[in-house]
């Protein structure tokens, strides 16, 4: 169901069980309502789980181009109201987004993973499935969340583009990055001590 004022530009599909609110706007390329990435392995093989659920937009969204929107496995995919997505955004199946919350280009949610109100997803950024944001937090662009955040505010993951070779060294020293602070700090205060 599309309500009054929406519009879909060209080559929007919408597959099954999709409703629009008011005044949304679906830029062209977008797939809303297309089947979860729902599998389970059975001895030998992938076995397809059916996606029954749909999708859900709120007024006032905006879906960029070519952006994916899957329906749910059992519930449906909620976007709140004044929802904006950029561009390529990955949306999976069963994840509910909380109003006003935006996402820039090439972002990714997967599935079941809950995003508050007022949040703002930089790009490139990813979600994993199943956690939960909390209202008015920030991930910048290029950030992997690995855990719930329960507390606004800003979060940042990865590394700086380096030489490969330098960045596996930094890569094995980063998991022993607390004990070298530690034993640095102990270090200086032996040193002042004296």
């Amino acid at each position: 169901m599309v309500s009054a004022q929406s519009r879909l530009v060209a080559r929007v599909t919408l597959v099954t069980r999709v409703t629009l609110g008011k005044r949304v706007l679906v830029h062209p390329g977008a797939v809303i309502g297309s089947d979860g990435f729902g599998l389970a392995f059975e001895r030998d093989h992938w076995v397809k789980i059916p996606q029954l659920g749909g999708v859900r937009i709120g007024d006032d969204c905006e879906i960029g181009a070519n952006t994916t929107i899957d329906r749910g496995a059992l519930e449906d995919t909620v976007l709140e109201e004044d929802v904006r997505l950029d561009n390529q955004i990955q949306i999976a199946h069963n994840v509910h987004v909380g109003a006003h919350t935006a996402m820039a280009g090439c972002a990714a949610v997967a599935g079941s993973a809950k995003i508050g109100r007022y949040c703002m997803i930089g790009g490139n950024a990813g979600v994993l499935g199943h956690l939960e944001l909390a209202d008015r937090v920030t991930i910048t662009a290029k950030s992997l969340v690995t855990h719930s955040i329960r507390e606004p505010g800003e979060y940042s993951s990865g590394t700086p583009l380096q030489d490969n070779r330098q960045w596996r060294k930094s890569a094995a020293r980063f998991k022993h990055l607390d004990d070298f602070a530690r034993r640095l700090a102990a270090l200086e205060k032996d040193k002042n001590d004296e």
